[in-house]
């Protein structure tokens, strides 16, 4: 009996016991209860700083029409954003009537832009895709022998479009035209990410040997050009080659091969960053969506 006690009084384990001070640790349950009291004045201010927040980010919309003001002539088609900024600071500016020369001024919808004396307007942006055919080309020169590939495309906008990147007589398929000049400097970029495929015909059988070496690379000017893939094409004789490449430059394509000692009869441009010629015939055009809008600006 003597060891039970004890062994009770060491443990205090036992829930029959008769001793009144077994009852004594009930007391701390409302020192815990106290706790969420105290905590709740952080509780409530925090509350408060989560209202708060939505007010602070209130101006936050209105600041999403406001565009630069160098961005805002680039896009007016009459320079370049560049150009833009030694107008500025020229002082041949004006918004809304007072001359503008800071850089980095912000235009807000509604505002009045004068450009050396002229009310100028952005023009709404367009994208547009064109299946290419032969006989017509990007450059400007007068040539009896082709026409520009403008004419193509005239009744789509009275937007100052462009084509993104060059396209001589010879090469077809998918070409870019658009009144955004951002989008034209950012696929003009020698370093860009974007890819175009191309399928191109060669006047005889390329051999394998050679295609190996052009996919491991080919220095060109002395310039290393590196090819993201080539490949014979299923099906066809090995004179048709897959092409795939990072560069703007479609005369790349014809050089590579020619470094090679073989004569290049046809380039056809299938894919361009994304974009293929499926439901588009030669010679016809379409706009691009807007979701193919948003992977050409995100590429």
């Amino acid at each position: 009996m003597n060891k039970k006690e004890g062994n009770n009084k060491r443990g205090g384990s036992r829930p029959n016991s008769t001793r009144p001070s077994s009852n004594k640790p009930k007391p701390p349950m409302p020192k815990r209860a106290q706790g969420p009291k105290k905590a709740k004045p952080t509780t409530e201010a925090t509350g408060t700083k989560k209202t708060a927040k939505p007010v602070n980010n209130i101006p936050k919309p209105l600041k999403s029409d406001d565009i630069r003001l160098n961005k805002y002539i680039a896009n007016s088609g009459i320079c370049s954003r560049r150009d833009a900024d030694i107008y500025i600071q020229s002082g041949n500016v004006k918004v809304n009537g007072e001359v503008i020369t800071e850089m980095g001024y912000k235009v807000k919808p509604g505002d009045v832009v004068n450009f050396d004396g002229t009310l100028i307007t952005p023009e709404r942006k367009e994208y547009i895709l064109l299946n290419k055919p032969k006989n017509f080309t990007t450059s400007n020169e007068d040539d009896a022998d082709h026409r520009n590939v403008l004419e193509l495309v005239r009744a789509a906008t009275k937007a100052k479009i462009q084509p993104i990147g060059r396209m001589d007589k010879n090469t077809t398929g998918l070409l870019v035209f658009t009144n955004d000049t951002d989008m034209i400097r950012k696929f003009s970029l020698p370093n860009q990410k974007s890819t175009k495929i191309y399928q191109v015909s060669l006047d005889r059988n390329l051999k394998f040997e050679d295609l190996e070496k052009i996919a491991g690379g080919v220095t060109l000017d002395g310039h290393k050009l590196f090819v993201d893939e080539i490949s014979y094409i299923d099906g066809e004789p090995k004179t048709e080659i897959g092409l795939k490449l990072r560069t703007p430059n479609v005369k790349v394509v014809r050089a590579i091969f020619e470094n090679f000692k073989y004569d290049v009869l046809k380039i056809d441009r299938v894919s361009f960053a994304g974009l293929t010629k499926k439901n588009l015939p030669r010679g016809n055009w379409r706009f691009l969506t807007e979701q193919e809008i948003i992977n050409l600006k995100n590429v």
